[in-house]
This record gives C-alpha cells, structure tokens and sequence, in this order.
C-alpha cells in the first residue's frame, strides 16, 4: 500500500480548529496544506498592535487546558514546554446594576462567603448545582462531545439518557432550580454567550461550564491569546506542513462528486484527497461549492438556522491604569431576561447594555506601555438579520459604553484617557470573518442545533469535504473547536484509509 504522504489534504481557514485539524492530520502522515485568506492566521483569535498597545481581538481566556494538552500529546510534544499558561484568579468580577459584586472563581471558601451574601439559602444550591453539572459534564462532555453523531441512530441512542439528565431545559431554568436570589442564577446561567447561546434557550448540556472552570480553572497565555495561535502554528510548521496566509479560495474543485482541491483567488488550483473548511460553514455551502453541487435541502435548512448574537467590541489604548479593573470584569445588565431577548430576537439596539472587559494588562504589563492600560470592552448585539444600520448605530453605541464605563464601572474620565482606539462591528463579523449574517459564533447551540442536527464534521451531500470549527459539531469555543478539529481529523484518516484499501484491493 501507498505512502499516507502521497494523500494531500488542504485545510481552509487556520482558527483554531483549522490550524487543530491540520496538526492531527499532519501528524497522521498526511501532506496538509493549510491556506488563510488573511494576513495572519488565527480567525476570530486576531489580534492588534498599535503604538505599544497589544489587543487579542476575539476570545480572551483558555479552558479545558486539557484538549490543548491532547492535541500537543499527538505530535509528540509537550504544551507546558511550548506555551505555559497562567490561571486567573478569580476567573471575573461581575458588576451588578444594584452596586452588588461577585468576584466568580476566587476559590470554593470565597465562592461560598460571597453567594452567602446574596442568599444564605443558595450555599447549599451551589453544592447541588456543581453536582448535578457534573453529572452533565461526565456525560454530556467527557464521552459524547467527541462522537460525531453521522446518523440518526446514534443521537437517538443517547436521548434518553440525556432528557433524563435534563438536556430539555434551558440553562437558565437548569441553574433556577438550585439558586433563590435573580442575580446569582445570572451568575451561574451566563456562559452559554461566550459560545453564542441563548441562556434561557440553550439545553442544560451547555450549563456545565461552571463545573468546568472549576475543576481545570481559567487561563491566559502571557502575551495575550495571539501566542496560542503563533505556537499552535510553529508546531504545525515543525511538523512539516505548508502554511499559505494572504490566499484566499475562491472555490473547491469537484470532481467526479468529490472535493477534489480547491482554486484561489489567483486562479492556482491546489488538488487533493480531501478538503477540511474551516470557514464559516453558511458560507462554505453558500459560496465556496460550485453552484452546480450545491445541495438544496443543506442550503434550506442552512437558512432554517437560527444564528448566534454578533458583537460589537471597542479596543482602548488608555494613558493611565484602572485597578478596580480585573483581567475578566462583567457589568451585567439590570433587565437580564430582557437583554438577552433583545439581542437574539430584538430588531434594533438594545435598550439595555451588558459588558465584557477584557484587561490583560492587568496579568500582562507588557501589552500595553508602563504605566498604561490595554482594555477591550464588548457588547453583545444582534447580528446583521435584524436590521441595525452600523453606520451610524456604532457611534451610539460606542458612546452608550464608555457613559456605562464611567458611570457604572468607574472608569473616571475615560473619554480624555483614550490614547489608541478601534472597533469592529457584525459588519466586520461578516467582511473580514465572511461570517453569515455577522454571526460571532455561527450557528445558535440549541438542542435541536446540537449533535445530530448541526451541520456535520463529514459532509454528507458531498464526498471528500469534512467541516470543522464553530458551526460544526460540538460547537463554538476554544474547547468545541479542538474537539471539533479531532472528530474530523479522525473521519478524514478513516475515509481516506477506506479509500486506499479499495484502490489496492481493485489493483490486486
């Protein structure tokens, strides 16, 4: 039988879970060629520099250091020699409109004095909802998130289990069964945004998060989450695979009902045996396959979807420092509900405003000049199918933050400490990310957007193309991604085994 070496695989788009992909299969003998229509690689886990200033433009922190550990583990490496990570202590202090505060993940003995503070009551409800999280987690997490879930049948096998788990009820209503006081269920309902869910729509399977961050903590790279991206592709340059930044594709080729390679924008033609997207998975079906194989049902049901929130971040460069600043600090919105309707479902900017800071400056001096601050504060907003004209609802809403910033946070006399400054908006979301509908994190994780029913790692209307990132299986978020990245790399290596064993059994 052939040399593995002689099966080319092209990777399009290096996110993380392209750039993840790629080292697994890179790793598993194949030639990958990894192309970016970027500058840079990293996706959504861009990052600016500017007059001393260091922004990371999309996520902020690392969980499940684990999977990261896992994938090093397969190239025969050590991620703590190659990039050592510090946890952050506490993972974020969270700022109520009541002037009320929880510093989230300072430690079990501190956790438990400040939700006592809220509600005595809800100190046992703690204990029970860590437990019936994990019961979640070692399921829901631990054993089914790397199954890819191809077929009816095997999502239908776990169902029961799941529903008896509560897979039916919402995060939100999940994390109320076991907090009294409205402000610690936001506390513990919240994180399903990071992964672009609905918190009061999003499956309890997404509320174990929590239970998560406590057993492996929350983490930063030093430098900012950009080292990830360079590390992850200094690995796979080690490795031996070709990485092409500024190449855009145009189309993936089809031939004989198979992906065959891809063009680039140049007009060059890379072949190959299999072509993993990285891309926006709307996008992949909607643009990148010729339009002769495009599959309607895919694209119908594609537009059936319901998409993430989008976001509209503002990165400061500020002359001075703030310390009541964390590296993680969350102004939670005095309407909670509200908020978050408005945002998934609301047509306009919402009448409320929620925050997520990011100070890294506050751990990292270094991304930001002495005696200085780097801060990114974003707003979740609705993304582009909801009628907001950016042209003119960014600057609104650019003031409405920094009002909530001094005002609400604190940050005296913010406005005249702005040094450097820049913003990206769902317009950008869907130019510079080509994301659908400006979605920042593609498709919305509901149960029935879960599993089986999302857009699967192994196309199933055309042979040789394999999906991987946030709008596949298990979805958005640096843990989703990597899982993604390694049930793709596994369908890839398995079909392309399936397909040298036939060629050898037909030449015999």
């Amino acid at each position: 039988m052939s040399d593995p070496r002689a099966a080319r695989v092209v990777v399009i788009g290096g996110g993380f879970g392209g750039l993840a992909a790629a080292i697994r299969l890179q790793c598993a003998g194949y030639a990958v060629t990894l192309v970016e229509a970027r500058a840079r690689l990293g996706g959504r886990a861009s990052q600016h520099r500017e007059a001393g200033f260091t922004f990371d433009m999309g996520p902020t922190l690392i969980t499940a250091p684990e999977l990261l550990d896992d994938l090093w583990a397969a190239a025969g490496r050590s991620r703590a020699a190659d990039l050592p990570l510090v946890p952050l202590r506490p993972f974020y202090r969270l700022l109520f409109p009541d002037g009320s505060r929880f510093d989230y993940g300072a430690g079990p003995e501190a956790d438990e004095e400040q939700i006592a503070r809220f509600d005595p009551r809800d100190v046992a409800g703690y204990g029970s909802f860590l437990a019936a999280s994990e019961r979640i987690y070692a399921r829901a997490f631990a054993d089914l998130a790397g199954e890819p879930f191809l077929t009816p049948g095997a999502f239908a096998r776990v169902v029961p289990e799941l529903l008896r788990l509560g897979a039916a009820q919402s995060v939100y209503r999940f994390t109320s069964r076991h907090f009294h006081d409205p402000r610690l269920r936001a506390v513990f309902s919240f994180h399903p945004l990071f992964i672009g869910g609905n918190p009061f729509r999003a499956s309890a399977i997404y509320g174990i998060v929590p239970y998560l961050e406590r057993q492996q903590g929350v983490h930063f790279a030093m430098g900012g989450m950009y080292t990830l991206v360079e590390a992850m592709e200094r690995l796979l340059c080690d490795l031996g695979a070709e990485v092409r930044c500024g190449t855009p594709v145009e189309e993936i080729i089809v031939k004989d009902g198979r992906a065959a390679g891809v063009r680039l924008a140049d007009g060059e033609i890379i072949p190959a045996a299999a072509v993993v997207a990285n891309s926006d998975v709307a996008t992949t079906y909607r643009e990148l396959i010729p339009a002769a194989h495009r599959p309607p049902r895919t694209l119908a049901r594609l537009a059936r979807y319901r998409y993430s929130m989008s976001c509209f971040l503002l990165y400061l460069g500020l002359n001075r420092t703030y310390p009541q600043l964390h590296h993680h600090t969350v102004l939670m919105p005095a309407r909670y509900r509200e908020h978050i309707h408005a945002i998934f479902d609301g047509h306009g900017l919402p009448d409320d405003l929620a925050l997520y800071m990011h100070t890294p400056t506050r751990t990292d001096p270094t991304m930001a000049p002495p005696g200085c601050e780097s801060l990114y504060a974003l707003a979740p907003v609705p993304h582009l199918g909801r009628g907001i004209d950016w042209n003119h609802a960014g600057d609104v809403l650019r003031a409405r933050i920094i009002q909530a910033l001094e005002e609400q946070v604190g940050l005296d006399d913010l406005e005249s400490s702005i040094v450097v400054e820049r913003r990206f908006t769902p317009v950008d979301f869907a130019t510079d990310l080509r994301s659908h509908l400006g979605a920042a994190f593609s498709i919305e994780p509901t149960l029935l957007q879960s599993a089986y029913f999302r857009p699967h790692n192994r196309s199933r209307d055309l042979p040789g193309l394999y999906l991987v990132g946030a709008g596949t299986h298990p979805g958005a978020g640096l843990p989703g991604v990597l899982l993604s990245a390694k049930i793709t790399s596994r369908l890839v290596q398995e079909d392309l085994r399936a397909v040298r064993a036939r060629v050898y059994s037909t030449a015999v």
